[in-house]
């Protein structure tokens, strides 16, 4: 296979700070290297690191002395311009009943395959970055992965909390078989119910465009709006080569409105949804 990458997103949000954790792995030709990435509401670090520092059992990974899993996350990074050090807990966590990839995690060589770990739980700890210091008490977390060769070469995806729940909604150009589809996962969970929209379910992209994206499933209907968009940049694998650069804000302002049988289960505005568009 020609290029591979493995990385986690690890987000935590209190009412007023947010930070999104990102540990991987990526190998292009016989290069091979290691990073964490972090992200708040304003500023991004990149740190890369040897790839004997990697290593990943079952659902804990480690990179040197920084530690990733369904426990928390420890880092302990010290590099010039960039010291950062601290300890956040997880609660328990909230999986989804089955994968979200459906029946398309059977199939190989995927471009990009993505895993939902826990749609929301409890954060408490903190973290010192440089002279930034990151409380979280009581906080909200979410913790996806993505593995594959590549990031789509166009996708949209949003993640955001709200009393009661979480969102998450991917839509992206998926290359298969010699042609290509626009592919569609998303998880409402709201008071412990699960709506799931997805392909392999039927939903289907009425719109995406300047922001906007519609999604109509059976009688199941979602819009998702970026209102004011934060771009702060990320770097992302391409054949496993970690040389390009996304545009994530961990805290923009959006409005979501989620709809069943005509009637609205979800409507509001936040200025607190994490978002990558990367359309024209």
């Amino acid at each position: 296979m020609k290029g591979t990458f493995y990385g986690w997103y690890m987000k935590c949000q209190s009412d007023s700070q947010t930070l999104a954790v990102i540990p991987a792995v990526h190998k292009s030709g016989k290069e091979r290297t290691c990073s964490i990435q972090m992200i708040s509401d304003h500023d991004t670090w990149n740190v890369v690191f040897p790839p004997e520092m990697f290593r990943k059992q079952g659902k804990n990974l480690w990179i040197g002395e920084n530690q990733f899993g369904q426990n928390g996350l420890q880092l302990k990074i010290r590099i010039p311009g960039l010291t950062v050090n601290g300890k956040l807990d997880f609660g328990t966590l909230s999986p989804l009943r089955y994968d979200i990839m459906g029946p398309f995690a059977m199939i190989p060589f995927m471009e990009c395959r993505h895993n939902v770990w826990s749609m929301r739980h409890t954060v408490n700890g903190t973290l010192c970055i440089n002279d930034q210091i990151f409380r979280f008490q009581n906080a909200r977390g979410y913790w996806e992965g993505d593995e594959g060769r590549s990031f789509p070469k166009e996708y949209a995806w949003t993640q955001c909390f709200f009393s009661g729940g979480s969102l998450m909604l991917s839509v992206a150009d998926i290359p298969m078989a010699g042609g290509r589809f626009t592919g569609v996962i998303g998880v409402i969970l709201w008071y412990g119910k699960e709506y799931r929209l997805a392909t392999y379910l039927g939903a289907k992209v009425v719109q995406i465009h300047n922001g906007k994206i519609q999604i109509v499933q059976g009688d199941m209907e979602l819009e998702v709006r970026l209102l004011e968009r934060v771009k702060c940049p990320l770097k992302a694998p391409v054949a496993g080569n970690m040389k390009r650069t996304i545009q994530e804000g961990a805290v923009c302002r959006a409005l979501y409105r989620f709809y069943k049988k005509g009637s609205p289960v979800l409507c509001f505005e936040t200025d607190k949804a994490s978002f990558e568009y990367e359309y024209p």
